[in-house]
């Protein structure tokens, strides 16, 4: 099986598909090429992309709907936006919906290359943690991942978590240092308990910062990404 990133270039200029495709392939990547969103679906569909390189100009469905729909789909697929734009609020969209990054035309390659790769080691910290943790710290307390409980690591003390709650704090372990959007947050972690009107993550993160922030007004481990969603820091042991 091929482990090379798998790269997934989405424009509707033939040429400059063909110019990216070939460069990234040269930098040693698996790479694949869409002219439009069905196109992109069907690649989708048949093998999900590590990362994709997504034209917000696109013809018919554009880049920001796929963006959300990708983001939809996965939490652990990258995606760069491309922009031709010269109004950055295209960009501030696109990153709302869930992307990582962004690049605006006309870009340097070795410019799009680092971009790619620090999106890259991102989601390889992301998708790779250490399968003998059983404990990790989130601010002040420790998250048991077996017994689903947070602990005082001084005293010892346990104070139990809902389902949701626990579900939310471990979609936090598995995704550290990535800004993750609110709506996605409330989907995958929905429970018959969670409230299903907009305002029910911001709750459930105010409740969560009371048991894990040594300052919940100035929380370190649970950040506000403005217009986006939040994001966990682990600490620095």
């Amino acid at each position: 099986m091929d482990s090379r990133p798998y790269i997934v270039v989405v424009d509707d200029e033939a040429t400059q598909r063909q110019l990216l495709l070939d460069y990234l392939g040269k930098q040693n990547f698996r790479v694949a090429g869409a002219d439009s969103g069905t196109a992109l679906r069907r690649l989708v569909e048949r093998e999900t992309p590590t990362l994709v390189l997504l034209d917000i100009g696109l013809p018919g469905e554009d880049g920001i709907s796929l963006a959300r729909w990708l983001r939809e789909k996965s939490a652990r697929t990258g995606i760069v936006m491309v922009t031709a734009a010269a109004d950055p609020v295209d960009r501030v969209v696109g990153l709302e919906t869930g992307a990582d990054d962004y690049i605006a035309k006309p870009f340097e390659p070795r410019e799009l290359l680092a971009r790619v790769k620090s999106v890259l080691r991102r989601l390889t910290v992301a998708v790779a943690p250490p399968a003998t943790i059983t404990r990790l710290r989130m601010g002040r307390r420790l998250l048991d991942l077996d017994s689903r409980v947070l602990v005082d690591p001084a005293s010892g003390t346990q104070e139990s978590l809902t389902a949701s709650e626990f579900d939310l704090l471990k979609v936090f372990v598995d995704n550290p240092n990535r800004p993750l959007n609110r709506d996605w947050l409330l989907e995958v972690v929905a429970h018959r308990e969670m409230d299903s009107f907009d305002r029910a993550i911001d709750l459930r993160i105010t409740r969560l910062r009371k048991k894990i922030e040594v300052d919940p007004s100035h929380p370190d481990a649970i950040r506000t990404v403005r217009g986006i969603g939040y994001m966990f820091v682990p600490t620095k042991e």
